[in-house]
């Protein structure tokens, strides 16, 4: 079985919703601070963008245009309660994950290469 094609992006409606936990904001300063923070973390604007549709369409997130400073208009993020309760499933889902994967690099030390 080969590696396929990996889920890049399971985890970024948990990122975002976490960006999201710190302070309002919009797709472009979401996307740079994920970019900034997580190390090797590649997504395009795109991409989180969709995933911040999808929060909003589930009620995790709500939105609201900024037009108080020059140039383009803003759609900046809030995260909801409903986006806490979401931020709370990922974080327990993450939980999980790290055991599995430090089970898988604990034997992994052990096995002959």
């Amino acid at each position: 079985m080969g590696r396929g094609r990996m889920q890049n992006h399971r985890h970024l409606p948990a990122f975002i919703l976490l960006d999201l936990a710190q302070q309002s904001n919009y797709g472009n300063a979401i996307h740079s601070n994920l970019i900034r923070d997580i190390p090797e973390f590649q997504c395009d604007t795109a991409a989180v963008y969709r995933t911040l549709n999808q929060l909003e369409k589930i009620g995790a997130v709500v939105s609201r245009w900024d037009t108080a400073h020059p140039g383009a208009a803003r759609k900046i993020y809030n995260i909801t309660d409903k986006g806490y309760e979401e931020l709370a499933f990922w974080k327990n889902d993450v939980e999980s994950r790290i055991k599995k994967l430090t089970y898988f690099l604990r034997v992994y030390k052990t096995v002959k290469k």
